[in-house]
Order: C-alpha cells, then sequence, then structure tokens
C-alpha cells in the first residue's frame, strides 16, 4: 500500500459532479476576471470568516506583502514574525523593504507570545500573527502587546481556514486576515489563489483597487498597483469547496484524534493545542527524535511525509543578508530537524491510518 502524505485526488473525488458542473458554468458564461463568482465568493468567504469585507487576490503571499504595501510598512520599518515560519511570510514583509525580527516558537509550534514584547523596538510597526498546522496564535496576548505599542496585527491564516481562538475566528482579530487557497489548504483552489478579510472599508476599497493594476474604473489608474485577481473559475470551485469546508474540517479532526489515541511509541512526540485554540489539522505534526530515520523507514514502507519547515528563514540562502548565523534562534532550529508532517487528507481510510499508526509504533531506531 503506498499512502501519500496528502492526496488532492480523494478530495476532488467526493464532490466531483459539483466541481465539473460549477467549471462548465464559469466557462459557458463567457466572463472570467471579476464577475459574479468573485462577488459571491467574497461575500460567502467573508460570512464565513466573521469579517464584514473579504478581496480576492490572486495568492496567499500576494494578500501578505499587499497588505504591509498598503499599510505603508516598508523601509526602515519592523515587522516581528516567528521563527518557524513559513518563507513566504517573512517575503510578505521583505517585498515591501522592511525588515522581519524573528520571535522564538512555543511549545505548540506558533509564536510565542511571552517573547514578542522583547523584541519591540522604536521602528517596529507590526506583528504578524502566523497561525501555523492549523491552530490559532495566542490573540489574545498578541492584541493586547499590540494595543500597548500602537502596532498593527496582520493574521496569516493560510493554514488556518475555519479556525478559532476563544470562539473567534483567525483572521478577525488583527487589520488583515490574510489567506492562502493553494490547493493542499483547508478549502483548497484548484490553483494559486487567495485573499483578505477586513473590516476597514477603507482599507477593503484599496485592495480592490490595488489588485486590479491601481484603477477602479477601467484606464484610470489612481496609484500603482498590481495584477492580482481571484479569476473566476477558482472563485466558482472554491464557492464549491466552501460549501463542504466544515465537513473537511471535522473529517481531519476525526482523523488527528485517532492519531492521537493511538499512536504509542516513545520517540515520536505527539502536537499539543493550546488551551482557548481548536485546529482544523492542515498538518499533523510531530516532533521526533531522529526526525530523519523515522521519515525514512516510513518511505521505506510506502509512507509519504513532508517536512514543514526543514530550513528556518533566518538561515535559508534568500536571507544570508539579514546576517542572522545558525544559534541565533535555536528553538526554531530544533523543530526544523525534529518536525515530521504525517499524512493527513480528507478521503484517508482507515486502513490506510491503520497502517501508519502501525508502522510508526512498530519503528525501533
Amino acid at each position: 500500500m503506498k499512502i501519500m502524505p496528502n492526496d488532492l485526488g480523494r478530495q476532488y473525488s467526493l464532490h466531483a459532479a459539483e466541481y465539473e458542473q460549477k467549471a462548465v458554468e464559469v466557462l459557458r458564461s463567457g466572463w472570467y476576471i471579476l464577475g459574479k463568482e468573485v462577488e459571491e465568493f467574497e461575500k460567502e468567504w467573508a460570512e464565513y470568516i466573521g469579517s464584514r469585507y473579504c478581496v480576492g487576490l490572486a495568492s496567499g503571499l500576494d494578500a501578505l506583502w499587499i497588505s504591509f504595501r498598503l499599510l505603508d510598512i516598508g523601509a526602515g520599518d519592523e515587522v516581528i514574525v516567528c521563527a518557524n515560519a513559513y518563507i513566504a511570510c517573512v517575503m510578505g514583509i521583505t517585498m515591501n523593504g522592511a525588515t522581519p525580527v524573528f520571535v522564538e516558537p512555543d511549545e505548540y509550534d506558533n509564536i510565542d507570545a511571552s517573547r514578542i514584547e522583547e523584541a519591540v523596538t522604536s521602528k517596529t510597526k507590526a506583528i504578524l500573527a502566523v497561525h501555523l498546522y492549523g491552530q490559532s496564535c495566542d490573540m489574545t496576548a498578541v492584541m493586547e502587546i499590540a494595543r500597548r505599542h500602537g502596532l498593527e496585527v496582520v493574521e496569516d491564516c493560510a493554514q488556518s481556514h475555519g479556525t478559532h481562538w476563544k470562539g473567534k475566528t483567525a483572521g478577525t482579530f488583527g487589520r488583515v486576515g490574510c489567506f492562502s487557497f493553494y490547493p493542499t489548504k483547508g478549502c483548497g483552489a484548484f490553483g494559486d489563489a487567495g485573499c483578505i478579510v477586513t473590516d476597514d472599508e477603507e482599507l477593503a476599497k484599496k485592495f480592490r483597487v490595488y489588485r486590479n493594476y491601481g484603477s477602479e474604473r477601467r484606464y484610470h489608474n489612481q496609484v500603482v498597483g498590481a495584477n492580482s485577481r481571484l479569476d473566476e473559475m477558482q472563485a466558482g470551485l472554491l464557492r464549491v469547496k466552501l460549501s463542504h469546508l466544515d465537513a473537511f474540517n471535522q473529517e481531519r479532526c476525526e482523523i488527528a484524534a485517532r492519531y492521537d489515541r493511538e499512536l504509542k511509541n516513545s520517540r515520536v512526540h505527539l502536537p499539543r493545542i493550546r488551551p482557548g485554540s481548536d485546529s482544523t489539522w492542515h498538518q499533523y505534526v510531530v516532533h521526533v527524535d531522529g526526525r530523519d530515520a523515522l521519515a525514512e523507514y516510513l518511505g521505506e514502507k510506502g509512507i509519504g511525509t513532508i517536512i514543514h519547515y526543514p530550513i528556518p528563514p533566518h538561515l535559508s540562502e534568500a536571507y544570508a543578508y539579514l546576517g542572522k548565523k545558525k544559534g541565533d534562534y535555536p528553538i526554531a532550529e530544533r523543530y526544523a530537524d525534529e518536525v515530521l508532517s504525517l499524512p493527513m487528507y480528507n478521503g484517508m481510510t482507515e486502513e490506510e491510518q491503520t497502517c501508519v499508526i502501525q508502522a510508526i509504533n512498530n519503528w525501533e531506531p
């Protein structure tokens, strides 16, 4: 038996007829950019998340960098971000010329809020709260620190579609919530796609102008903007996905609960969920003493795994110019050597789950 770390075909097959019907509907409409599908998806996503406004964009990275651009955060400014984030989070900061200031993760794999305040300087303009793996940061602490220091808060919700902090949906705490709809996400498109949510009417309007070459009306350009438009096909297909998102999240919760109950190997440390948060289980990430040996062992048994992420951003070649070195963020660096994402996807069979569980329980390095 071969088990993929993520099998997108399974999720597609669950509702294939609906996707295909919607695709044909969009093709036959003759309207493919900024039409009714985008408008309806924006309304439906805003309602689902609990925000006043949603603006569809071309990708999650666009959501990040355009957010900082429109919040006037750039050269000479600092943005606090977790040291174990995906590199796209950092790119959203640096593409505007701002400087990322890294903070170590806590035992829940997200930013350690107790370390944020010591990273604040006179140049700090924002905190980027990245909700990794499907659970929330401590947004109570993040928002209180931001309030005390007059900082903007941007949330990266790429991996937390429908996650809650104390009953409130991730993405609704800060000035802007940024979402990626990359195909592997909880509500994944069939290509690249993203959006922002906000309660700020003027800011939402700025996003709508900026995403379309800086133009609210054709050929009347107010600013030098970008081409970052969620297209009609992806919006239509995302509307279908959204109608099933709660069921998708529940299914992943059930798989995670079985892993929690039945994985019994002292070298494999199971994920912990922060009190106050739930999880939509974008990834089921374990910490392993001898991670590479386990990954190789599982691979030999036909079980695929992924490392999220093997190189912390401060040690990547792309950010060598920041002058960071190994040892600067030891917790994030240790996590990079320990974390392993086990197979987790909608449509995963009980037999496949059993195979993963038994293989890990039988592992003796």
